[in-house]
């Protein structure tokens, strides 16, 4: 009798944006090789941080089959807040940060309750915030907190404060999301809604939960954007909006079915943070480098679904 093979499953879904991020890494190395460096690296990676968090934030609204096109306004708003009243009155900065998380959970509560487009809210949503962060700071200005840019400025042995950042971050989500039940709860409403309904869960309590945890992600996002740049303008972080919905499906991430991959989005998130760097190294102007990105993107995403047809046959 022969020898039972087992079947071994390989979810391309990671390994594409795995093999999109060592590939565009090799390229900056062979371009510059002064960034294969501890220095280089942290240098790259720095702003990839704040950029995962909000690329998380999107992959909460994915779950549910939802799109957030607020996420760059709010935490170009978390910033502002963290520049002025975090940094001054550190119990109002506080209250601030707690209230923008809570409003997340309130529209998600609206969403649900009306059967709104999530589409149509969050972009009414994101001028909401644009204006509250205008009217707080209406000029780039502002401080950092001390005990936040020691923080994140923080000089780790061996290996830069940014790559063991994302890492914790990409962990952190996929235990949350694909390890816990309360995770598969959350991705079943995406799916599954009606099953996991019956089932005993509440799509509304659902909804504003995920719709919290983006509020968490972005105001970590917002936090890390001003530990890195010491102050704060309320358009900041504009481009987080597409950047992030570009990391998510990057990152294997889909529209429809609940369907996410947390370490794939961090891994995303990463893969855009040094497309920057690799068109900058090619001398390529800041206009552009946005559609460079873009046909970088369209380029992964054929591939992605070139494979996935490869699968099925």
């Amino acid at each position: 009798m022969g020898r039972a093979v087992l079947p071994v499953r390989v979810d391309a879904r990671l390994l594409l944006p795995v093999a999109t991020f060592v590939i565009l890494l090799g390229a900056i190395f062979w371009l510059q090789p002064r960034t294969m460096s501890y220095f280089g690296l942290n240098l790259m990676l720095n702003l990839a941080v704040p950029l995962a968090l909000a690329t998380i934030a999107q992959m909460m609204f994915l779950t549910i089959n939802d799109l957030d096109l607020s996420i760059g306004s709010f935490v170009g708003l978390v910033a502002c807040i963290t520049a002025t009243w975090l940094h001054d009155r550190p119990w109002l900065g506080v209250l601030a940060l707690l209230g923008c998380i809570a409003g997340y959970a309130a529209v998600g509560a609206l969403v649900q309750w009306r059967q709104l487009p999530s589409i149509v809210v969050t972009l009414g949503l994101s001028f909401v915030w644009l204006g509250l962060a205008i009217l707080l700071l209406p000029s780039p200005g502002g401080n950092a907190p001390d005990w936040l840019a020691s923080f994140v400025g923080f000089h780790m042995p061996l290996v830069p404060l940014p790559i063991v950042a994302c890492v914790v971050i990409g962990l952190f989500t996929h235990v949350l999301m694909m390890r816990t039940s309360f995770g598969v709860v959350l991705r079943g409403m995406g799916g599954f809604s009606r099953a996991v309904e019956r089932a005993g869960w509440s799509a509304l309590r659902a909804r504003m939960t995920l719709y919290a945890l983006a509020g968490c992600f972005g105001v970590l996002s917002g936090l890390a954007l001003v530990g890195l740049t010491t102050s704060a303008d309320a358009n900041i972080a504009q481009r987080y909006t597409l950047l992030s919905v570009a990391g998510s499906i990057l990152g294997g991430c889909s529209f429809f079915g609940g369907r996410i991959a947390p370490i794939g989005t961090v891994i995303g998130a990463l893969t855009l943070a040094l497309a920057s760097s690799a068109l900058t190294f090619l001398h390529l102007g800041a206009d552009w480098q946005v559609g460079a990105q873009g046909a970088i993107l369209i380029a992964v995403l054929a591939l992605r679904a070139l494979t996935g047809r490869e699968r099925e046959a």
